[in-house]
């Protein structure tokens, strides 16, 4: 068995609450299941033995990883949509109806029971751009967050490294899960929504900080050869971002990448929009840092809870199955084109996500009025 540690720390008084998550050796470290990319923008998980090189098979295997990177990150985007376009966009909206048109719909569900939203950041609260590092959020994006926060439980689940997530949103009173959701904290002081003035930490991968060192630094070196290609460290896992890497070499960057994992059997190969993301074997994602964060504010078997989730990556769909599991909340899937998604309801852009989010303040700011003049 492998214990992973959680712990809870109380700053009054110093002391740690550790609790112990076992996961079995068969679980912790199972090869990954490759998934056929389907949909633009989607991920898959990538088995590093189907990567390994050797006569004309091997690179044949890298050149049809190449080709699930083509499909999964387009590079060019119509300007004018076809009539095709429209007309399948149409037909899953019909699945995954817009949250601004059918807010009435969401909001009479969450009647008499608590809302906590769940956020991813890059393509949800800020636009996706070429430079991961510029990816800051609008001044009007961080209000609309900040509005929310004061009454409902929120959280930022990206992954980011936890400390930049919070360098570019920048409040204090959200909980921040980074890395995937390994690396977990809530609001240092400000915190309504618990009993006493905690702050959580949940590290369920600590063991794997120095691998992932290693292979940082492992990554840089190899991939320097490449113009464009960009290593960053999220902690707890590690982006490879060809956003700015010229197709053509593409076949180049996914040979340097596998040279570096076949070392390290104990990490495994996910493939996002235009980035490639590495990180440990263990059975944790951004579904399990919900459920976690729900669990920290008392609602783990709750039916007075409201979980709403909004993101755009393939990462996040691990939330929304967890919440279709549950039977609780909805998750919003945030996309311009049609993808098959475990999420409800859609949104198309960060613009709109804001937009989402004030509604959601105004209409939990009347309800409180409307309850004050109930009772005079």
């Amino acid at each position: 068995m492998t214990n992973q540690n959680v712990v809870v720390s109380d700053p009054k008084s110093a002391i740690g609450m550790a609790i112990a998550v076992s996961v079995s050796n068969s679980s912790f470290f199972s090869p990954a299941v490759p998934k056929p990319p389907t949909v633009p923008g989607g991920y898959i998980t990538i088995s590093l033995k189907k990567l390994e090189t050797g006569g004309a098979g091997g690179a044949g295997r890298v050149g049809a990883w190449v080709d699930s990177m083509r499909a999964s990150s387009p590079t060019r985007i119509k300007s004018t949509p076809s009539l095709s376009d429209t007309e399948a966009l149409s037909a899953w909206m019909l699945h995954h109806p817009s949250a601004l048109r059918t807010f009435e719909q969401i909001t009479n569900a969450s009647k008499g029971k608590q809302i906590v939203m769940f956020l991813d950041y890059d393509g949800t609260l800020s636009p996706i751009v070429e430079d991961p590092d510029q990816a800051f959020m609008s001044k009007e994006m961080r209000a609309a967050v900040k509005d929310v926060a004061r009454y409902f439980p929120t959280a930022i689940v990206s992954g980011r490294c936890r400390d930049k997530v919070y360098r570019f949103v920048k409040l204090s009173e959200l909980y921040y899960a980074g890395s995937h959701g390994m690396d977990i904290k809530g609001p240092a002081k400000g915190r309504k929504y618990k009993k006493g003035n905690q702050s959580l930490l949940c590290q369920p991968a600590s063991e794997f900080l120095p691998m992932i060192d290693e292979v940082y630094k492992a990554l840089l070196e190899k991939t320097k050869s490449t113009p464009g290609a960009k290593v960053e460290n999220n902690k707890f896992c590690l982006s490879v971002h060809f956003r700015c890497v010229d197709e053509q070499r593409w076949t180049a960057l996914a040979e340097q990448v596998r040279l570096v994992l076949n070392q390290y059997p104990k990490l495994r190969l996910t493939q996002g929009r235009k980035v490639l993301e590495i990180r440990p074997t263990i059975k944790w994602d951004k579904g399990n840092a919900l459920e976690f964060l729900l669990e920290s504010l008392g609602y783990a078997n709750s039916n007075d809870v409201f979980p709403i989730y909004i993101g755009d990556d393939r990462t996040d769909e691990d939330a929304f199955k967890v919440l279709r599991n549950r039977g609780q909340g909805f998750g919003i899937i945030v996309s311009k084109f049609p993808r098959e998604t475990s999420a409800s309801y859609s949104l198309q852009e960060p613009t709109e996500v804001m937009n989402f989010l004030r509604l959601l303040v105004e209409w939990k700011r009347r309800s409180l009025q409307d309850n004050i003049l109930t009772r005079h």
